[in-house]
């Protein structure tokens, strides 16, 4: 087959990140398919992927074997707290992704796959998917319009309006529309009234090719004393600093636990991780460690140092849908999960995986009782780590659901 994957996010070579499209396509590649990406030359969090050198377009000509990748032009407003400025952030690919498309990107496809968010990449989409005559599959990461309203991001009624009858446009379009949650699927067919046959489900998974060739030879009390870490009880998070993952409970919690040995150690980047560094100063804290954009690997290596991996998000109706990719990479080093997410996720690390605990969203002094109990040894941390590595191997194994992705794509062909 050859595939064309619209993805705004796919990562640049040695990014750290969510690599699920990366990882998908490089399996893919290998399987002997060609895969020809269209993405944007910024990451989630608005930093460079590439150096462009000025140009709107740079085509990655041997990514990975058979796979290249278009990287389009997107506006450095696109995280940018003025509504104008980030309408013209998310649409500045719109324009560039469809012209790379229409102009750049040469043969005919199979098959066309784009993912989203953010919800505005369908538009490309659909226009391809017209003139190409190709069929189109669409994925839903996060269920937009709904998050991007919750959050704030999107507030203009007259783009909210949009945003739905764009979303109802999409979805009719699609043959096949892939959700990464069982809720998205109930969603979906309740709520959308799209048809259950219409819906595939291959969630976010754990990047074991990473996770065990790290593990294998990484020496995490030698790593600890480097970083100057091995006498704290280390929470990590790993990934954006947005303003949906509301980072900032994680840093009211460590306000809370100054009387203990415990070290918050946020890695990543985002548009709010300036204003986390003040209130961190401001609070003057001596508990909360910054680390910023650092590959796969490296990020592993956080992990397999901590004692606890956590995944936050803010308190809204439409992230109990969801399943936080973090997740899958605590459960892939073998580490407890400390969850301030409710809903699927909830399920997933308590009941299911029964690897983590569960602590309110937003509620600092919540998630700080939960690392007070960890530290007192009220959980068996090994049990639970061992827990979710199991539980990942079993059913977010991403060699396995990649492989099952392509089936999907093969059947809709057939």
């Amino acid at each position: 087959m050859k595939i064309l994957l619209i993805h705004q996010y796919f990562l640049g070579k040695g990014q750290g990140g969510g690599a699920r499209f990366n990882e998908m396509a490089k399996l893919w590649a290998e399987e002997g398919h060609s895969v020809t990406v269209i993405a944007g030359m910024r990451s989630v969090s608005g930093e460079k992927v590439i150096d462009s050198q000025g140009k709107l377009f740079v085509h990655e000509k041997e990514f990975y074997k058979n796979t290249e990748v278009f990287r389009c032009y997107v506006s450095d407003t696109s995280k940018s707290p003025n509504f104008l400025g980030r309408l013209f952030g998310f649409f500045s690919f719109v324009f560039s992704s469809t012209w790379a498309g229409l102009f750049k990107v040469r043969g005919k496809y199979d098959l066309m796959l784009v993912t989203s968010p953010p919800l505005f990449v369908a538009i490309p989409a659909y226009i391809l998917s017209s003139v190409k005559r190709i069929p189109l599959i669409f994925e839903v990461r996060d269920l937009w319009p709904e998050s991007a309203i919750d959050t704030g991001v999107i507030s203009n009624p007259f783009l909210i309006k949009f945003s739905y009858w764009f979303e109802k446009t999409i979805y009719k379009k699609a043959k096949l529309i892939n959700v990464l949650t069982p809720a998205f699927r109930e969603k979906l067919i309740k709520d959308k009234n799209i048809p259950t046959e219409k819906i595939i489900y291959i969630p976010n998974a754990a990047d074991f090719s990473v996770a065990d060739k790290v593990m294998a030879d990484f020496d995490a009390k030698k790593f600890r004393i480097e970083e100057g870490i091995d006498d704290k009880f280390v929470v990590t998070y790993i990934g954006a600093h947005g303003i949906a993952n509301h980072l900032i409970q994680l840093i009211e919690a460590a306000e809370r636990l100054q009387d203990t040995n415990v070290l918050f150690q946020l890695v990543g980047e985002g548009m709010t991780k300036n204003s986390l560094m003040e209130a961190v100063k401001a609070k003057k804290l001596q508990n909360v460690r910054f680390i910023g954009h650092v590959n796969k690997s490296m990020a592993f290596k956080y992990i397999l140092a901590s004692d606890v991996g956590t995944s936050v998000l803010k308190k809204v109706d439409t992230f109990k849908t969801i399943y936080s990719n973090k997740t899958f990479d605590y459960m892939s080093c073998k580490k407890p999960v400390l969850l301030a997410i409710d809903g699927v996720s909830r399920q997933l690390v308590v009941e299911d995986a029964k690897c983590g605990v569960f602590a309110e969203p937003e509620n600092a002094d919540d998630i700080a009782e939960k690392v007070r109990q960890y530290i007192r040894g009220d959980f068996d941390m090994k049990e639970q780590g061992e827990n979710g590595y199991l539980y990942a191997k079993e059913h977010f194994d991403r060699e396995k659901l990649g492989l099952k992705y392509l089936k999907e794509m093969q059947r809709l062909l057939k």
